[in-house]
């Protein structure tokens, strides 16, 4: 809104108005009100919880070795990660950008699903919340729309990037076109994307309408699996909001490369126009995680719930879609992607082994950030753990949760590098 206003300001030549036109100005100044409501917002929002005794159901003290027991800390907390996600991004976005649409109906119809999660565990008394196939159904939706709007939007397209000789060196340039892609970005491969519509080739004529429909049902796993990945990450205090908060840094300097044509060219990499909008969309990502990790971080005095979890992971995996970089995300959202595979693996070989009369785990406990702070005598003696002498003593939380913050940078740093290795 602010960004026409100032716009339509610079045609009569009024002083200062041209600022708006810099994604780096604005970018800043969505930061840090994104910070500073996330922070104000924060307080009055933990008051009024707190006022009309809305918490989450007590963590046993006897879980954790060292007998913390929270009790009474609100949570739905992830409401003002959206409020102040939100109103920067309206304030100070091109909104009628197709990318900044996406991720306005992204942050909000994921949040929704997230409330209703929550609502039912703390209103209804069900400690379940929303049924499974619900909510899959919601994260599978948005991953739809997602999907097609990327697909049908005259909007959302690319410059494609190529090597060629000049004056006897290898250079990058762009093509001048405009086009709709399929191609995205493989890491640590130079002058290498992967082409959707190459790998459905075998369809013959058919395999550009084909590719497309692997691009959308990329798009839903990949909205899936974010959003369950960090909904899992959510367990300790400050651990999902600093890795997000990470994550979030990355992806802003990721949708900055690829919306520059010269650093896109440098770093042999498509050039997506428009997509630095995203880059004032990821600044109030990251001015609201670091806002939150304000009365999150341990010991915590709210709690981010389903509402904001299921949120986080939303935006990260629609953010790296519209830049073509998706395929980073097993690097990026590595803590993310190792919490989702412990419970795989948990749960599965657990059935495997109880169909044949045994009841083996592999791990102490998942999430896997459960397993550091777990303690032998806490183990259920009923059954076996292939890792029972792993970790050799359980870590007080606050330890794991910067511990797993410092995983995080060295991966978002990886992912960064692995663009100029190729």
């Amino acid at each position: 809104m602010l960004y026409y206003l100032f716009r339509l300001f610079d045609q009569y030549d009024i002083p200062g108005s041209h600022m708006w036109a810099y994604i780096s100005f604005r970018s800043l100044l969505t930061l840090i009100l994104a910070l500073l409501i996330s922070a104000w917002f924060g307080e009055k929002f933990i008051k009024w919880m707190k006022r009309r005794n809305i918490s989450e159901t007590a963590r046993d003290s006897s879980i954790d070795p060292f007998g913390v027991e929270k009790k009474g800390v609100p949570t739905m907390g992830g409401i003002i990660i959206i409020v102040s996600i939100l109103i920067p991004v309206i304030l100070f976005c091109r909104v009628r950008n197709i990318y900044i649409l996406l991720m306005i109906v992204t942050t909000v119809w994921l949040g929704f699903l997230g409330f209703l999660d929550d609502y039912i565990k703390i209103f209804r008394k069900n400690k379940d919340g929303l049924k499974g196939k619900y909510k899959i159904v919601g994260q599978l939706s948005i991953g739809l729309i997602v999907g097609l709007t990327l697909y049908l939007s005259p909007d959302a397209v690319i410059r494609e990037n190529m090597s060629m000789e000049r004056h006897n060196q290898e250079v990058v340039v762009h093509k001048t076109e405009k086009v709709k892609s399929l191609k995205t970005t493989i890491p640590f491969m130079k002058d290498h994307n992967l082409d959707y519509s190459k790998v459905m080739s075998f369809l013959g004529e058919h395999k550009t309408a084909a590719g497309w429909v692997l691009f959308v049902v990329m798009t839903i796993l990949v909205v899936t699996a974010v959003s369950n990945g960090a909904n899992l990450n959510d367990g300790m205090d400050g651990m999902c909001a600093g890795n997000s908060a990470i994550i979030g840094v990355a992806l802003g300097i990721l949708a900055y490369v690829s919306s520059h044509i010269e650093y896109a060219a440098y770093l042999n990499i498509m050039y997506v126009p428009g997509s630095e909008e995203l880059v004032v969309f990821t600044c109030a990502f990251v001015g609201a995680m670091i806002g939150f990790l304000w009365y999150n971080a341990y010991p915590a005095q709210v709690f981010m719930g389903d509402t904001g979890s299921l949120t986080i992971g939303g935006i990260i995996g629609v953010i790296a879609l519209i830049i073509h970089k998706e395929l980073l995300l097993p690097i990026l959202c590595g803590i993310f992607f190792i919490e989702s595979l412990s419970v795989i693996i948990q749960t599965q070989w657990f059935k495997i082994q109880k169909r044949k009369g045994k009841r083996v785990r592999v791990f102490r406990a998942t999430p896997i950030h459960d397993t550091f702070r777990r303690l032998d005598s806490q183990l259920d003696a009923t059954s076996t753990y292939l890792l029972k002498g792993w970790p050799h003593h359980p870590f007080h939380e606050s330890k794991i949760t910067i511990r797993f913050w410092i995983v995080t940078i060295i991966l978002a740093a990886l992912t960064i590098i692995t663009l100029k290795m190729r």
